[in-house]
């Protein structure tokens, strides 16, 4: 569903009586829930993103300086980026690491849930575009596999 369309669902449910909205499309099933402070959006399976009132929550984008080539592999929802398990830890994986598609190559924490994101192709890491600890946006180059 595209970000217009989307706006104007959580415009329509704050503006309106109705207090909760669900919706199904081939893409996913998005659901609109209104709170006191805020309505939530939560995207099906696992995406997620916090809304306020006619306006959207989003993170910075991290500049890259020259054009990545390869695969991107991208963030499927908005959260906090962790290249390891926990504080200290080792890194999940580092530049030159050879991947597999279905390999935990870092965490996305998104409301205070730990989601491991995996490798969508095999092959090397050749960039890390994000830092530990950094806000994502949904689809947001993480990684470029080659």
């Amino acid at each position: 569903m595209d970000l217009r369309k989307l706006k104007t669902l959580i415009d329509l449910v704050s503006e309106s009586n109705v207090s909760e909205l669900e919706i199904t499309e081939a893409e996913g099933k998005i659901r609109i829930v209104k709170s006191s402070a805020a309505p939530l959006v939560m995207p099906q399976p696992a995406v997620a993103m916090v809304v306020a009132p006619a306006a959207v929550v989003t993170a910075p984008v991290v500049p890259v300086a020259d054009a990545p080539t390869g695969h991107a592999v991208k963030s499927p929802m908005v959260g906090t980026f962790y290249r390891s398990a926990s504080p200290g830890a080792k890194p999940f994986i580092e530049v030159g690491s050879v991947v597999k598609e279905g390999q935990t190559i870092c965490i996305i924490e998104a409301m205070k849930i730990l989601n491991e994101i995996e490798a969508d192709k095999s092959g090397t890491i050749t960039r890390i575009l994000c830092e530990s600890g950094q806000a994502v946006e949904y689809g947001q180059p993480l990684f470029m596999i080659e």
